[in-house]
């Protein structure tokens, strides 16, 4: 992950979930009754408190009703929690705007017609926040989405009608109409609204909804030009998902799309009996990009689908191999199946070996014809190793007697959301070449080292620890594995990469006596990322719990060695993922948008108040 995709990735700690409409309803009400007292000057204040409820607290609820009704009515997708909080959001600039108005009222010889006609504008002022997340959300065009964000300020237009005797300065029906649509007694309002104040308001709402419409035309050129897709459509999808779950983001992920061809390596060991002990599942894609989305859980779904205990390392590949659709996660788990199903087994290995070139350092074994090895530049700071780098050094690491190779990224040691690049392991870099003359090296040595029988020990803890602390939901998993006395631990926390210095420790502890060889891996797992871009291993959990945690899956699985047989096998996955250079152009539009649209919409707002302002003044 790149700076700039981090900056997307942390614009997730801005959306929540909705509460519950009727919790949001209750509040509305409250704040309404208070915000009367606040606005309103009448001889008592429970009719203060009444007004309030009435004019502001009523439109409210008939918005919260009603909105989700009519959206979904028209094939909108907004939900009665969502239309409940947009409704009490836009009770709260209404509010705002009163009690401004108020103040003023107070200390200017305005008075009271100055509170109502910034009502006025206020009910304008919402109906144009309301047709903004309104389109957003349910992507109508503008007419359609004019009818659910028009609820609140018609609720609210007709009661002003009604109750401040709009009525009288016309004539038109009968008793039996004037009695429906004229009650000015009844609310004890000390202003009159006319006609003409009506016509305003609808002179202002259609202003707002071009205002509104232009300002969404002029954010989306980025967009469109760039990816050819709008702006609503992404903004749709990550909010559905982050606040209740939705898969609207996959559809937007799986327009900008790009098919690719993938390897999907899988290492297995089998008891004497046939059955299965471990297997290590390696797809060259990137589990992410948040959540559930995408490939997102890829390692749940790994361990899923195996029989015996899985590991799921992170492979060398960076946002740009980042599945589009949790459905091509099938057709991973397929290509895996058919690897596992062509495995030749081998009940002998080599000792686990580390070498080091450079920063990288690499560990790992030699079983049948695969080589099954780890990558880390623990204690210096990396994040993703692009997909292009760990194809050439598998490539660099196959020889005659090599056919199979197994190449985690251990993805263990990174300072965050900090710096220009965050440790990416691009082509042309020279931790690049450090991998490819590494894995060579590794292979060189392990070829020199003599094989002896194999016997595999494995221990998992879900661990006490949740994914917002960091720890997703295969927590620890340990794999031993024994050659003639020499054993070698793998490590694989179910997490998204992890504190500076931790990895270390780790490894120095279980060197010592413990086993004679460890390294410790993530998952990479998305799970953790929902709503920070930034939560790794050792943010939240503390290192000495974690490691004790360690210490223990450890000598589990040194008492549950058993001799084993092993082997590996690799076949190729196509599937749709994210596309080369897609995942940046899509995070540096979006940081651009954000940057630029606060601006613009303040220059919009600044623009819209000065025409109503100058209208009223002008009438």
């Amino acid at each position: 992950m790149t700076a700039t995709q981090g900056n997307l990735a942390s614009l997730s700690r801005y959306i929540f979930t909705a509460p519950r409409w009727y919790a949001t309803l209750t509040f509305a009400l409250v704040v309404a009754a208070l915000s009367g007292v606040a606005a309103f000057d009448s001889a008592f204040v429970l009719d203060d408190a009444w007004q309030g409820v009435f004019f502001v607290g009523l439109p409210t609820v008939a918005a919260s009703l009603l909105t989700a009704s009519f959206d979904r009515a028209l094939g909108g997708q907004l939900t009665h929690n969502r239309a409940s909080l947009l409704a009490l959001a836009c009770e709260l600039l209404v509010i705002a705007m009163l009690t401004g108005a108020a103040v003023i009222a107070v200390l200017t010889p305005l008075g009271q017609p100055f509170v109502f006609n910034t009502l006025l504008v206020a009910l304008a002022a919402i109906f144009a926040f309301r047709l903004l997340i309104v389109m957003a959300i349910s992507r109508h065009r503008l007419l359609v989405a004019a009818v659910p964000a028009s609820v609140q300020t018609v609720a609210a237009a007709l009661l002003l009608f009604v109750y401040s005797g709009t009525l009288r300065y016309v004539q038109v029906g009968g008793p039996l109409f004037e009695r429906l649509f004229s009650r000015p007694n009844e609310a004890a309002l000390s202003v009159t609204l006319p006609p003409v104040d009506f016509l305003l308001l609808t002179i202002l709402c259609l202003l707002y909804a071009g205002a509104v419409w232009l300002f969404l035309f002029v954010i989306d050129q980025p967009w469109q030009r760039s990816l050819g897709v709008s702006v609503l459509d992404f903004l749709q999808g990550f909010i559905s998902h982050i606040a209740e779950g939705g898969r609207e983001l996959e559809d937007f992920f799986e327009g900008i799309g790009e098919d690719a061809v993938v390897p999907v390596t899988v290492f297995s060991a089998r008891r004497s009996d046939g059955t299965e002990k471990a297997r290590f599942v390696l797809p060259m894609i990137h589990p992410g990009p948040m959540g559930e989305i995408g490939g997102g859980n890829l390692p749940q779904r790994v361990a899923d689908s195996a029989e015996g205990l899985a590991f799921a390392p992170h492979a060398t590949a960076g946002h740009d191999f980042n599945l589009v659709t949790e459905r091509e996660v099938e057709t991973i788990i397929d290509a895996a199946d058919r690897a596992h199903g062509t495995i030749d087994y081998d009940e002998t290995a080599t000792p686990g070996r580390r070498v080091s070139v450079g920063e990288a350092t690499l560990t790992g074994h030699l079983a049948g014809e695969g080589l099954l090895s780890t990558l880390t530049f623990s204690p210096g700071c990396a994040d993703d190793v692009a997909y292009a780098v760990g194809l050439s050094a598998r490539a660099h690491a196959r020889c005659e007697d090599v056919e199979e190779v197994l190449l985690a990224d251990a993805h263990n040691c990174n300072d965050g959301l900090s710096g220009p690049d965050l440790g990416h392991v691009v082509p042309g870099d020279r931790r690049s070449f450090d991998v490819l003359d590494g894995t060579e090296r590794l292979r060189d040595r392990l070829l020199e080292v003599d094989r002896g029988p194999l016997s595999l020990g494995v221990a998992h803890d879900e661990t006490p620890w949740e994914p917002r602390e960091g720890i997703g939901p295969l927590g620890v998993r340990v794999a031993v594995f024994d050659v003639a006395g020499h054993t070698t631990a793998y490590v694989l926390v179910d997490g998204n990469n992890m504190e500076p210095g931790l990895r270390d420790r780790i490894v120095a502890t279980l060197e010592d006596g413990v086993v004679d060889l460890a390294e410790v891996l993530t998952s990479d797992t998305h799970i953790v990322n929902t709503v920070e871009a930034e939560n790794q291993v050792g943010q939240a959990v503390p290192a000495e719990d974690l490691l004790a945690l360690i210490e223990d899956c450890t000598d589990r699985a040194l008492a549950d060695r058993e001799p084993v047989s092993a082997g590996m096998a690799t076949e190729q996955a196509e599937v749709t993922v994210f596309g080369n250079d897609r995942t940046e152009t899509m995070a540096s539009t979006a940081n651009a948008v954000v940057s630029l649209g606060a601006p613009l919409a303040g220059a919009f707002v600044a623009v819209m108040l000065a025409v109503s302002v100058l209208l009223f003044f002008l009438t």
